[in-house]
């Protein structure tokens, strides 16, 4: 049995969750773990000197339970996704050394969080330009809902600071433009996610 873990990153709205969802629809053995079911409760979020909520930061995520989900992919990838309901191509024991099992990481802050860039096969990060990232994320209903002026005055600020952060620290990150078609999104990712499973099982 093989493992391969991809990271799936980028701004907000960029289009990081439809994407990662698509590629485990199809990709067999694979699962999706979303950073954003990690957020921390809102009365542990810290508020800056402006009253906005500190959510785009690592401190308001509970980064060891992500981790501990990991680990326990990481562990055992099959007990992993029946655990989830998912199935699995290869249900059958002895396992066979053809099997891939694939963990899709996505997220806005996977790339700032060393222990997960430790362990990524492949990265991907989605961009897309301001004004259709404030499109976007204006048209969204949020709980809690985003404040007046929380895009300019904290979401954007922390997207750069953070995305300026990770480009020191990862320097493999195949980037993605979010305006293009979510079909040719998938298309791109999905090959390359192919042809590095391949590559792990040494048959390029």
């Amino acid at each position: 049995m093989k493992k391969l873990v991809i990271g799936i990153g980028g701004i907000t709205n960029g289009g990081k969750t439809t994407l990662a969802r698509s590629i485990q629809e199809h990709i067999p053995n694979s699962c999706v773990i979303a950073q954003d079911a990690f957020f921390k409760e809102d009365y542990m979020v810290a508020i800056d000197s402006n009253g906005f909520k500190q959510y785009d930061v690592l401190e308001a995520l509970h980064m060891d339970r992500m981790m501990s989900d990991i680990r326990a992919w990481q562990k055992d990838p099959e007990s992993f996704l029946i655990s989830r309901g998912l199935k699995t191509t290869f249900p059958r024991i002895p396992r066979t050394p053809d099997e891939v099992y694939v963990l899709i990481i996505e997220g806005f802050l996977i790339f700032n969080y060393r222990p997960l860039n430790e362990i990524m096969d492949k990265r991907y990060f989605l961009n897309i330009p301001y004004e259709l990232c404030k499109k976007r994320r204006c048209s969204r209903v949020y709980v809690p809902p985003d404040p007046p002026g929380y895009f300019d005055g904290h979401v954007w600020p922390m997207y750069l600071k953070n995305r300026k952060e990770m480009e020191e620290m990862v320097s493999d990150l195949v980037d993605l433009d979010g305006t293009k078609s979510r079909e040719e999104l998938f298309a791109t990712v999905y090959e390359d996610v192919k042809l590095e499973s391949q590559r792990v099982l040494g048959k390029v």
